[in-house]
């Protein structure tokens, strides 16, 4: 018996979202192992050819949107708004960052949102009949994103379930979604990539050498969208790594001047894109402090950063470590609050000052 709600949820680029299509697939009729829950070949046919292009009538996808450009203030924002650009990376694998999400909808500083008409939207389409017969499957992704009027309409739809519905929750934060919602939802917790496994897809499937291979799958730490990332050298990443040097830097130098026009360029980044910068700077507080143990298995970095490290990683001890990792949580916090950006990382940037000296 399926369940009616199912939480996948894990850190990114572990394939949660791969395995809730594959799910959202078999329900709906694509074969496994040559078995499909369809009863007749040409329903099964049917219904594979629809969910080549991810474009089945009884499967309906919820995500993070913004609002569209030139919309009046009237207009109720959906996923709809987006399901071009939606389907067009999903076709291209089922493997992507927010960070790419927000490209395809060329967000500029905007944050995404599932907002209340979604789930208006989701509760009309879930009571309609099926429209091959079989089960209608909403998968949600990233649902901690929901406005809280979203969040209380969808557990209405969970608790009372139109028939033959189940329900697929992505989540990278469960913590953020309403108790009552992961009350009655069966949850299962997706880990990270085997090391071995990535290794051995970077070299079959992208044509790297061992040797790089493995450098790579050990850095990306379980990370699939991690390893590719570091194929490419105009990643963000590699943006992000830059700004961490100039900010340690110029606050060791006590360079006033410098650390403000180095906030005047953070500020003029959209606050999706300076919330995942401050989870980057989070890692390589981590990973410096890490290398101070001189045991190379417990660090994940790349050749750049590990270069960087040989020199800055005694600056990061066990004196400033945890203020520092504080620090930069509350700026995290903070920001995905709407609080002043130039304000937030001016004062980010002069603590570092102190906390380097220590």
């Amino acid at each position: 018996r399926v369940p009616h709600a199912l939480l996948f949820t894990g850190p990114v680029g572990c394939g949660k979202l791969a395995l809730a299509l594959a799910f959202a697939s078999y329900l709906l009729g694509e074969r496994h192992n040559g078995q499909s829950l369809l009863g007749n070949d040409s329903a099964v046919l049917n219904a594979e050819t629809m969910l080549a292009n991810w474009q089945h009538p009884d499967l309906h996808f919820s995500y993070p949107v913004i609002r569209p450009k030139g919309s009046s203030s009237a207009h109720k924002v959906t996923s709809d708004d987006f399901a071009a650009e939606w389907r067009a990376l999903l076709g291209k694998g089922p493997y992507f960052s927010m960070d790419q999400w927000m490209g395809a909808m060329e967000a500029e500083n905007q944050q995404a949102v599932i907002y209340e008409a979604e789930s208006d939207a989701l509760t009309h389409n879930l009571n309609l009949k099926s429209a091959l017969g079989g089960y209608k499957v909403s998968l949600i992704w990233l649902p901690e994103r929901m406005n809280i009027t979203c969040a209380n309409k969808l557990l209405k739809l969970l608790e009372e379930p139109p028939s033959q519905t189940v329900f697929l929750l992505v989540s990278e934060e469960p913590e953020q979604l309403l108790e009552t919602i992961r009350s009655r939802v069966q949850r299962f917790d997706v880990h990270r990539i085997d090391t071995p496994d990535i290794e051995q897809a970077l070299i079959s499937k992208r044509g790297i050498d061992a040797d790089t291979a493995h450098r790579m799958a050990h850095t990306a730490a379980g990370n699939w969208l991690k390893a590719v990332e570091a194929l490419n050298s105009d990643s963000e990443n590699r943006l992000f790594f830059d700004l961490f040097v100039s900010l340690m830097r110029q606050a060791y130098m006590r360079d006033i001047k410098g650390l403000k026009d180095w906030t005047d360029t953070i500020a003029a980044y959209g606050r999706e894109r300076q919330r995942r910068m401050l989870v980057y700077f989070l890692h390589l507080v981590r990973e410096n402090f890490m290398s101070n143990f001189r045991q190379p298995e417990l660090n994940y970095m790349t050749q750049e950063e590990e270069t960087f490290s040989q020199h800055f990683a005694r600056f990061i001890n066990e004196r400033n470590v945890v203020e520092m990792a504080e620090l930069l949580q509350r700026t995290h916090r903070d920001i995905g609050q709407n609080a002043n950006p130039k304000m937030q990382f001016f004062n980010l940037a002069l603590n570092m000052i102190i906390l380097l000296r220590r």
